[in-house]
């Protein structure tokens, strides 16, 4: 899914792939290793550079603790074949537990209001009154700038950080000065910013990485596979059962726990995916919401719906913005 949309990043794409060592007579150091191992993730996730932060995390992950020490040693083809495929994924396992949500902007979107005449005439006459705070009918070429930021990432623009040759274009086309404009000068000016710009994005992509955490179901697995942990919240709500005499019922116990405390389990925040514990707990249904149930009885319950969210957020990610 690219411009305005959102994809997410979870690690599919590289357990999939081949994740033999590319053959070189060139002995392997750390370094090389490393930079080629993230050009072939890369590769595999459309074009996208990791953050930083996901790569240490995955170094780690292979007990790489002094990272400069191992960019300067010299690895024979069997230990560099290993540490290449452990290192990759390692990355895999750390997108999984924490999936990346990126806007892949390649023109597209921009392309959709260029081919089209009449939502270009409406896109421009809604960002010329936009701009003309002071309603003169006049704003000057510079403001054209403030168009692409009021369009934004939504409507294809990368930011100016993120695509510095946004400048560039600007000063090519004159959309620079204080020199004033009428609507329809306006528009003359900002198709051919904007069909120069589709056309570089549509060479290369720009990733715009945002800050929004997706619940796909891994921590929940997680949670799940240790059981340790999995008593200690199993324990957790039992008390709350004991405390609620003549509270709700076992099912009702249950959603109210993982509504307060649930996103530190890895489920989305309940206010605003109501949908998500509509569609598991119609799943489990009533029949032991009122009955008495003994210990192990009611670990099995809470077991269940858990799975079920693991199973449901598997399915369908939920992103909590």
């Amino acid at each position: 899914m690219a411009d305005g949309g959102l994809t997410i990043f979870s690690g599919q794409q590289i357990r999939v792939a081949d994740l033999s060592l590319p053959e070189s007579d060139v002995t392997f150091t750390g370094a090389r290793l490393l930079d080629v191992a993230d050009s072939k993730v890369s590769s595999l996730l459309s074009g996208l550079s990791l953050p930083d932060s996901v790569k240490s995390a995955a170094l780690k992950r292979v007990n790489v603790g002094d990272v400069d020490g191992f960019r300067c040693a010299e690895l024979d083809l069997q230990e560099a074949s290993s540490k290449f495929k452990h290192y990759v994924i390692a990355i895999a396992d750390e997108l999984e537990d924490d999936p990346i949500a990126a806007s892949i902007l390649d023109g597209k979107t921009l392309r959709l209001f260029l081919d089209d005449e009449d939502d270009f005439a409406m896109l421009a006459e809604n960002l010329f009154t936009d701009l003309d705070i002071e309603d003169t009918g006049k704003i000057s070429k510079s403001e054209i700038r403030n168009a692409l930021l009021h369009m934004g990432v939504d409507m294809g623009i990368p930011p100016f950080s993120e695509f510095p040759q946004l400048d560039d274009i600007l000063k090519k086309h004159g959309a620079e000065g204080e020199e004033v404009l009428g609507q329809a000068q306006f528009a003359e000016l900002l198709q051919p910013v904007l069909q120069e710009l589709a056309e570089a994005l549509a060479e290369k992509h720009v990733f715009v990485i945002h800050d929004i955490k997706c619940c796909n179901g891994s921590k929940l697995r997680k949670l799940l596979g240790n059981k340790q942990q999995l008593n200690n919240v199993i324990e957790k709500i039992s008390l709350e059962k004991c405390g609620a005499k003549d509270g709700p019922g076992n099912t009702k116990l249950v959603r109210d726990f993982l509504k307060k405390n649930g996103k530190d389990l890895g489920l989305p925040v309940a206010e605003a995916n109501q949908f998500v514990y509509d569609e598991v707990f119609l799943a489990v249904g009533n029949e032991k919401n009122n009955k008495e149930l003994e210990n192990d009885e009611f670990e099995t319950l809470v077991k269940e719906i858990l799975e079920k969210f693991a199973n449901q957020l598997e399915v369908s990610p939920v992103l909590d913005i």
